[in-house]
């Protein structure tokens, strides 16, 4: 397998009229893929006293040129990074992964200061020296780690590992008397500079613990941890648990202000909608009144066509003008005694008689 260029570093950049995947174009290094040739894959890094050297070949270091080139499989560059590692954070991993990534083939190996070196020269640590050594060795960019790693790199122990880089950040590094301990390694040309984390240290995560030490002894507290393990006093301790019942009183509150909240609201949504369902069927209801009752509903019509009928049942139909008409024979009229006039007629009479010719019954007046 061909070894992966050094445009395994460079980052890929995007356009929007980009033609390759992601937006990346032909000029984008993109690295190849190849599978990784270390301990750490499946299992935790080795110890540098468990792995064995083939003291046999004599150690001849690569050029910077030659390692960026790309070494043989069975020639890797021996890359060194060393670090306290307490409080092991990604500020940390990041900096592994950068050392890890300077060549196309490249073995890393972490030094990793013992606690007695490590109090004497920078301050106490939070991890004794068996856990940081357990945390590097479980990272991912790790082929090999060193116990007891020295503060200050000397020739032998450069040659004893068969080192050929030393990663670190460009920042000098002043300790034990000296104003930069990597200085002697820039000057040999075996300097590989890596680039800081920033906004992540372990200097910082204990910062925040103890700008928020009645936090963190409190949520100690609810775990389980007595108070002489946590080197709180008593007064302290009554103080912190009646914080928590007064914190525990007021989410309470707060759950129920935020659960009456949505009652109302619910209860106002519901109402509104009613409102509406209201204003609905009232609209609908007039409507139909109007169209019932109102000066053209329904009604007005139904009692006009009744009163028609009605009317067409009381009187009697006329009979057609061309129908025969059958002569009757004028009824007698009746005179009153001692008077000339003849009596009242009924008004069906008096519309008869108004047609017909007025006889006299009495005999002598005919005669």
């Amino acid at each position: 397998m061909e070894p992966p260029t050094s445009s395994r570093m460079n980052s890929r950049k995007r356009r929007k009229d980009g033609s390759g995947p992601n937006g990346a174009t032909e000029l984008d290094g993109i690295p190849q893929k190849m599978s990784r040739r270390s301990f750490g894959l499946r299992e935790p890094a080795p110890f540098s006293d468990e792995v064995e050297i083939d003291y046999s070949k004599p150690y001849i270091r690569v050029t910077y040129e030659e390692a960026m080139r790309g070494t043989p499989l069975d020639r890797p560059v021996r890359v060194y990074a060393d670090g306290i590692f307490d409080l092991f954070h990604s500020g940390h991993a990041r900096a592994l992964m950068q050392a890890k990534n300077l060549f196309p083939n490249t073995y890393l190996i972490v030094g990793v200061c013992s606690d007695e070196l490590t109090h004497n020269f920078k301050g106490f640590t939070v991890m004794n020296e068996n856990e940081r050594y357990d945390a590097v060795q479980h990272c991912r960019y790790v082929d090999e780690v060193v116990r007891n790693a020295p503060w200050t790199l000397t020739p032998e122990f450069l040659a004893e590992h068969r080192i050929d880089f030393v990663a670190h950040d460009d920042i000098p590094y002043s300790s034990a008397g000296s104003d930069d301990v990597y200085k002697h390694i820039k000057e040999a040309g075996m300097f590989a500079p890596t680039q800081r984390t920033e906004g992540i240290s372990t200097s910082d995560i204990i910062t925040r613990i103890v700008r928020d030490y009645d936090v963190y002894a409190r949520r100690n507290l609810q775990r389980g941890y007595t108070a002489k393990e946590l080197n709180v006093s008593f007064i302290n301790e009554k103080k912190y648990h009646l914080q928590e019942r007064v914190d525990k009183v007021k989410k309470r509150v707060k759950d129920v202000e935020e659960k009456s909240k949505e009652f109302v609201q619910k209860v106002e949504e519901k109402s509104i909608d009613l409102i509406q369902k209201w204003e609905e069927k009232s609209r609908e209801f007039i409507g139909n009144f109007l169209e019932m009752f109102g000066p053209e509903g329904a009604l007005k019509h139904m009692l006009k066509e009744g009163k028609g009928r009605m009317l067409q049942a009381i009187s009697p139909k006329q009979s057609p003008s061309s129908s025969p008409t059958h002569d009757r024979s004028p009824s007698p009229s009746f005179r009153w005694p001692f008077s000339t006039k003849t009596p009242p007629s009924s008004p069906v009479n008096r519309s008869r008689n108004e047609s017909a010719v007025t006889y006299d019954i009495s005999e002598d007046e005919e005669d």
